[in-house]
């Protein structure tokens, strides 16, 4: 191939999608498994390491612009303004690339932005072939179960040359038995491509530049018309409604749990458990049924995951466990536990074998090694120290109406049940305070503090107050004293 380089690879991505039902959103920008259709379409393309990455971009053009600009800057974007037909994308994205003095000498492969199934390898394979065979095109197909309503691809028997694509519409019986399809993929010598693209015709029902004239135009001139099988022939699968969105999803997504899975991770239940593209994973690994997994988020080694947790953008140290919580943007210690029920926020980083249980919301704050905070509890905006133990049903009031305020425990604090911590406050390191109080004041070092009304008893009170209520009758009994009515 070094003879022979890839010069570039031509994304288009210009249509509407009428059919995927979105007035907000355009086809190719439609989310499936951590990236967009066409975000998975570019990062395959860039692992072939094209001297040029062209995005023909139409519809909603400023969005899929923005979208790009954020994801892929290093893709180049040409703007179709008007659709007219494949051939003719595909010729304003070599017009613009000439626009600024940049001739493709070597192959260029052509491909959509909606087919998110189809990888790295399967590109390289045919720019590989391509090269090896010295062709002018060679198409990309495939052998599916049903090709109803595909294009044919009909060949020397010879020499396994593409000598036409019949559309299935103008297929006869025999040609119909045919199970090769075309992908509308393709690998063009640079040269000869922009030649043929010169040559196309509008002289269709559609009145467009179809890209698959250019396999007639350049067989005619004498140049080899190529083709390659996907190994899998659903890598050639594009999206154009919700439904096929769906099934895609599923199958990328069980992609990438056999990756998993291959690489040391168990996967208790496939069939439930949801992963995106950019996840991590270490070996021994285990996600129980009813997880997904999303973003940046990254495994450790023998870490736990599940049942019915979703975690997104978070690490996950090794020997950790999560269960049943929902977690965006932590990091999880090794060794450390959260859930069951806990809910993970905005930046919370949990040390090792540190603890946030069940039915505990911790937002933007960090939790140090061995640190627990077991039950039923709020922690914003706090910084707990290593070994510290905050009592159930602890509060920290950090917002004052405009700002967010700080909360500080220390090491080895001990934060009594029933707490209410009026940030901004500091316990500190080795202190205690009384259950049920409300803590305004810095607590320091060592000290216990206190803040709570003294109790105080009113005898009699149920007696007078809730005469011959059953409360009445126990308390009587409890007292050897006859009932009142």
């Amino acid at each position: 191939m070094s003879a022979n380089p890839l010069a570039a690879v031509i994304v288009l991505a210009a249509g509407e999608g009428t059919r995927m039902k979105s007035k907000a959103l355009p086809k190719v920008l439609h989310p499936i498994c951590g990236r967009s259709l066409l975000g998975h379409v570019v990062t395959a393309a860039q692992e072939l390491t094209p001297q040029q990455l062209v995005v023909v971009i139409g519809h909603l053009k400023e969005q899929v612009a923005e979208h790009l600009g954020a994801e892929h800057p290093q893709a180049r974007t040409v703007v179709q303004d008007e659709q007219n037909g494949t051939g003719h994308a595909a010729r304003i994205a070599l017009e613009a690339l000439a626009a600024d003095g940049i001739t493709l000498d070597g192959t260029v492969l052509v491909t959509y932005g909606d087919v998110p199934l189809l990888t790295a390898e399967t590109m390289r394979a045919l720019v590989h072939q391509h090269t090896l065979e010295g062709n002018g095109v060679t198409v990309l197909t495939a052998e599916v179960p049903d090709p109803s309503g595909y294009g044919r691809i009909l060949r020397d028997p010879q020499h396994g040359s593409v000598t036409a694509i019949v559309e299935h519409k103008d297929a006869d019986a025999a040609q119909l038995a045919i199970t090769e399809i075309n992908s509308g993929v393709y690998a063009f010598d640079g040269k000869l491509l922009a030649d043929a693209l010169a040559r196309i015709g509008t002289d269709n029902v559609q009145g467009e530049e179809y890209l698959t004239d250019t396999l007639e135009i350049l067989r005619e001139a004498g140049h080899r018309v190529g083709a390659m099988v996907a190994a899998d022939h659903r890598d050639i699968l594009g999206i154009n409604d919700r439904v096929q969105l769906a099934e895609a999803r599923r199958l990328l997504n069980d992609r990438l749990l056999v990756a998993a899975m291959r690489a040391g991770v168990t996967v208790v239940d496939p069939a439930t458990t949801w992963i995106d593209a950019q996840v991590g994973f270490e070996p021994d690994a285990v996600l129980l049924p009813g997880t997904q997994l999303h973003g940046a988020t990254h495994l450790g080694e023998g870490c736990r995951v599940g049942p019915n947790s979703t975690l997104t953008d978070t690490v996950v140290g090794a020997g950790a466990t999560v269960s049943n919580a929902v977690v965006e943007q932590a990091e999880i210690g090794a060794g450390a536990s959260v859930g069951p029920f806990a809910y993970l926020r905005g930046g919370v980083a949990l040390g090792a074998k540190g603890k946030i249980g069940t039915f505990v919301e911790v937002k933007k704050s960090s939790i140090g090694a061995g640190a627990k905070v077991p039950h039923l509890s709020y922690m914003g905006d706090a910084t707990i120290g290593e070994g510290a133990n905050v009592g159930a049903a602890t509060v920290t009031a950090n917002w004052d109406g405009v700002n967010k305020n700080p909360t500080t425990i220390g090491a080895h604090a001990r934060v009594g049940t029933d707490n209410m911590l009026i940030a901004p406050v500091t316990i500190g390191d080795g202190a205690y305070t009384g259950a049920g109080s409300v803590i305004s004041k810095d607590v320091p070092p060592g000290a216990l503090g206190v803040n709570r009304a003294q109790q105080r008893n009113i005898e009699g009170w149920v007696a007078r107050k809730r005469p011959g209520t059953a409360s009445a009758e126990a308390a009587a009994a409890a007292l050897g004293q006859p009932a009142e009515a």
